[in-house]
């Protein structure tokens, strides 16, 4: 058993990272670093599997297909039902915003 801390050994890149943090044939938990990152133009997220999503630090804006926005600050979370098409159209660029994922 290793204790681990989700936010240090941050990786240091130009693109955004995803890691996963625990998985199985069920679930997958992610840890997300982005910093000023977006979706590309044109391109949505269409995943199989419902995603729980929660912001720990930094800012950003999710849209969704039906061009609703949501500005997601520290703490906020929000459950995206699976094939529910979503892009992220804004990250702080000042900071990193970690996200924590649950993908079921």
């Amino acid at each position: 058993m290793n204790l681990n801390n989700f936010f240090t050994d941050l990786p240091i890149s130009n693109n955004e990272v995803t890691e996963d943090i625990l998985k199985n044939s069920k679930f997958k938990i992610e840890r997300i670093i982005s910093r000023g990152h977006i979706t590309a133009e044109g391109e949505w997220y269409d995943q199989e599997t419902d995603e729980w999503v929660m912001l720990l630090t930094g800012s950003s804006i999710i849209k969704f297909d039906d061009n609703i926005e949501i500005k997601m600050e520290p703490g906020d979370f929000l459950n995206i039902p699976a094939h529910k098409k979503h892009r992220v159209i804004y990250t702080d660029n000042q900071t990193e915003s970690i996200w924590l994922t649950i993908h079921y």
